[in-house]
């Protein structure tokens, strides 16, 4: 058992390892020299095992982190005069650093409210027809997160509404997958059925929270966006020389079908975690657990005696809430002392 002060780790899916598919195409992949900035065979092969995935020739580009992914993304799918409307909570509004803004060379997020963390069409819309005079930034890209920020998954019903409203306004739709496979696994669906087949035009895939080191993958769906992309993320720093260390790592999940299976133990997980917090009594689950990530109602002096028992969580969302999330290797028995743990400092204020 780990002492009080040992760290345990719930805050982020960021905080788990590489996953072992991933780290043995990492160590093949430094059995031999290849090509610099991404001509390498493992590259290209990646690319295609996207295209199969997706069944779709989309354009696809290797970037280190999801703030470049995203930013980069955006910055090409509108102008600098342009707005992008994404819910209030979104990683882009909240924890980008100003990187979409940056990027783009000024353009505007524009944001809304929406339960469980979601847009809906009746909030783009009421953004999009706010104003039309040539002194508001024009609304051209719709960003959503999938899964959302609070841990719920856009239907596919909920996706295709959104399309619909986008299209009434001539609005192009960016999603941000920081977590895409565990809205896949989540709700059963291909990755096709939750992008492109719902008209997505750009998808930023994360890596990192699937069991990578690093790396990120933005694949255009709408081809005519990619035109010169390449360029951006050289000036962005964000071509790799030795970009078959980027690639092989997502090879390595693409190809064992690790990306889903990874995805599916965590959102087990969070399952479990939310199952066995919403039985013991002075604890309230904030929003469904529909992906990875558990959001619960604590008392104060609870999230104090937690913290100093080692565990890591964030309480940024809701006053009092706390966010564990659940990873490619999180275990029974790590979420098991946490339930007797929240059990115990809840028990000593009964």
């Amino acid at each position: 058992m780990p002492s009080e002060c040992t760290p345990r780790f719930l805050a982020s899916d960021n905080t788990s390892g590489i996953c072992p598919e991933a780290m043995q195409y990492l160590l093949e992949a430094n059995q031999a020299d290849d090509l610099a900035y991404g001509n390498d065979r493992w590259t290209a092969r990646a690319a295609d095992r996207f295209r199969e995935m997706f069944d779709y020739d989309c354009d696809v580009f290797f970037v280190f982190n999801g703030t470049a992914a995203n930013s980069l993304a955006l910055s090409a799918m509108g102008r600098s005069y342009h707005s992008v409307i994404c819910h209030e909570l979104a990683h882009i509004e909240t924890d980008e650093c100003g990187g979409p803004e940056f990027f783009s060379n000024g353009a505007k997020l524009l944001t809304s409210p929406g339960a469980n963390g979601k847009l809906t069409p009746q909030g783009i819309e009421a953004l999009v027809t706010k104003r039309s005079d040539i002194h508001y930034p024009k609304p051209k890209v719709v960003s959503l997160t999938q899964a959302t920020e609070v841990g719920t998954v856009y239907s596919r019903e909920e996706l295709l509404a959104i399309r619909a409203m986008a299209d009434k306004h001539d609005l192009r739709l960016h999603m941000d997958g920081a977590r895409f496979a565990n809205a896949c696994a989540s709700l059963n669906a291909s990755p096709a059925e939750l992008t492109w087949q719902v008209g997505v035009d750009a998808l930023c895939f994360s890596g990192t929270k699937n069991g990578l080191a690093f790396g990120e993958a933005i694949l255009f769906f709408n081809r005519e966006l990619a035109e010169d992309f390449s360029y951006r993320c050289k000036q962005a720093g964000q071509l790799a020389s030795k970009m078959r260390y980027v690639s092989a790592p997502w090879l390595g999940l693409l190809e064992s079908g690790a990306w889903l299976t990874n995805a599916e133990h965590a959102n087990a997980m969070a399952r479990y975690l939310s199952e066995g917090l919403q039985a013991l009594p002075g604890v309230s689950l904030m929003f469904p657990t529909q992906a990875n990530s558990v959001f619960v109602e604590l008392p104060p002096h609870a999230i104090e005696a937690l913290k100093a028992k080692g565990w890591t969580f964030y309480t940024f969302i809701g006053a009092g809430g706390a966010r564990f999330v659940c990873a490619w290797n999180t275990t029974v028995e790590l979420l098991d002392q946490l339930l007797a743990d929240v059990k115990a400092v809840l028990d000593v204020r009964a």
